[in-house]
């Protein structure tokens, strides 16, 4: 076990790496161990330094940082990718987070969250900078869909029935529907989910916490 957390400084500009270098290396508990200015350098560097984490610029010239940081794993598995960036954007946090990053910082952060960072993902967690954790939330709300909520209101009743083991006339019965819509809407519940048979339906629902 290192006593230090290993760095890797990547970014292509030579003065932000002065600065980082100097907040890092003023640490007790971290040594920088090596610079790259660019995506290439920094998959060199990895490969021969086996770091604990990488400071990775997104965007820099030859290979940027979120190819980068998608090849890391093969080179060297157990170093961790600090993602550096001047972008909120969701979509620059989303592509380099499913690159394989732990981390997102933005480069106007104080010190404080540098550290923080950078002694997070080294423990192997996550860590973003409070500047994008809206934009982060908003576009999983915007890309994850839960499937339960394809269905109506009504879907969903007709679904619980179902997995409750009702039949169709029963479940016509307590709605007050005929048997031909219910089994309309069962259609179109297996439909939407993207299921086959009755058994997919109550695992579904099962899933889903629509019946124990």
């Amino acid at each position: 076990m290192r006593d230090k957390i290993h760095i890797l400084l990547a970014d292509d500009h030579a003065v932000v790496r002065q600065g980082f270098k100097m907040i890092l290396a003023a640490q007790p508990d971290m040594e920088i161990v090596g610079e790259a200015g660019n995506g290439r350098e920094a998959l060199d560097l990895a490969g021969q330094l086996q770091p604990d984490v990488i400071v990775m610029d997104v965007a820099m010239p030859e290979l940027n940082g979120i190819e980068a940081t998608r090849r890391v794993a093969d080179l060297s598995p157990r170093t961790r990718v600090l993602a550096l960036s001047m972008h909120k954007d969701s979509v620059y946090v989303r592509e380099i987070l499913r690159a394989g990053a732990r981390g997102y910082l933005l480069k106007d952060s104080i010190a404080s969250d540098l550290l923080a960072a950078v002694r997070a993902v080294a423990r192997g967690e996550g860590y973003l900078s409070p500047g994008v954790s809206d934009a982060v939330l908003n576009d999983y709300r915007r890309h994850v869909t839960d499937p339960i909520d394809l269905l109506s209101s009504r879907e969903r009743e007709v679904l619980q029935m179902i997995a409750e083991g009702k039949t169709n006339k029963e479940i016509a019965t307590v709605l007050n529907l005929s048997v031909y819509t219910i089994d309309a809407h069962r259609g179109r519940i297996m439909e939407k989910l993207n299921l086959h048979s009755a058994t997919d339906l109550v695992r579904f629902a099962v899933r889903c916490g629509l019946v124990d």
